[in-house]
């Protein structure tokens, strides 16, 4: 029973401090974009540029 008095306050702190995570997460953006990334992989990278110069 003791344990309880310490392990109902703990849950509650960490649930608060994953909502408040998952609250700046969702204000700052993180999920506007949800079908961008997986839409990304199927087209080509432009290629990168070479370096031209010959210093051998």
């Amino acid at each position: 029973m003791d344990s309880l008095l310490l392990l109902i306050p703990i849950a509650l702190c960490l649930g608060g401090f994953y909502l408040a995570a998952f609250l700046w997460s969702l204000r700052a953006g993180q999920y506007d974009d949800l079908e961008g990334a997986a839409a990304r992989i199927l087209f080509e990278d432009e290629p990168l540029e070479t370096n031209t110069d010959e210093r051998r």
